[in-house]
């Protein structure tokens, strides 16, 4: 019996970590959620380099504060608000769910700080899991099931990601892209705009003044058309925006500087 992950800090979403194995989840099964409940008051998540042509079109892109940002999918202007998902964690309309989001309740992590080597883990809280009598088998026997084999793919493809994500960051930093972001959003209903910061974007003027080798750079090695991605899907912060008021989900008070992460 492996022992559980050394975590002290875990990822969005996971309450708990242990490792798959079939002495333990021999019988478990997974089935389907009615519902995303862990994700209903998350109104930010990570997201891949390989997912912004689609999410652009969903979610404004931006990237954390501090000094190792990561890019993230932003679901709501508020902590604790997400404005794609009704009450029964449901998605009110079509639109890109983030392979973060897909991955749960799984994820591939270190059982041990000195290995080498990544298992395949869960929340063993989550819902989805258990010893269902319905549901998609994890073990044949002593074997991983299809679903299994099927899961710890898609975990390594997502790994995967996550470093050429890494990798775009570095460009990110190298060139000195990122600046501190500042929105401000005017609505009907406030006297003053509202002031959102608290997170990253590439500033458009330094981007303008590259030079010529350093863009073409950019360009060849992919990051180029994700920076634009990035940018153009900042638009849809004012959509997230009105969605909120909409919602009656914005705080009532008039130029009250909020964060998004």
């Amino acid at each position: 019996m492996a022992s559980a992950p050394q975590n002290n800090r875990l990822p969005v979403f996971f309450n708990d970590l242990v490792p798959l194995n079939s002495n333990d989840h021999a019988k478990y099964r997974s089935r389907t959620l009615e519902g995303a409940h862990f994700l209903k008051n998350q109104h930010a998540v990570p997201l891949t380099v390989e997912e912004f042509p689609q999410a652009q079109r969903h979610y404004p892109i931006i990237f954390s504060a501090g000094s190792e940002p990561v890019p993230l999918a932003l679901m709501g202007m508020n902590e604790g608000v997400n404005v794609f998902l009704d009450d029964d964690g449901k998605y009110r309309k079509a639109a890109y769910v983030p392979a973060y989001v897909r991955r749960y309740p799984f994820m591939l992590a270190k059982l041990r700080p000195d290995a080498e080597d990544l298992s395949l883990c869960f929340d063993p809280t989550c819902e989805a899991l258990g010893e269902f009598d319905e549901g998609e088998a994890l073990f044949d026997g002593d074997q991983p099931s299809e679903t299994t084999k099927n899961i710890l793919q898609f975990c390594e493809d997502f790994e995967r990601a996550v470093q050429a994500t890494g990798f775009f960051m570095e460009e990110l930093k190298k060139y000195e892209l990122l600046m501190d972001g500042e929105l401000k959003i005017e609505h009907a209903s406030l006297t003053q705009p509202f002031v959102y910061q608290g997170f990253q974007m590439v500033n458009e003027q330094k981007l303008r003044d590259m030079r010529g080798d350093e863009l073409r750079k950019l360009n060849q090695n992919g990051a180029l058309p994700l920076i634009y991605a990035h940018l153009f899907s900042l638009q849809v912060m004012r959509d997230i925006f009105s969605q909120q008021a909409a919602d009656g989900k914005v705080p009532n008070i008039p130029a009250q500087m909020q964060t998004v992460n």
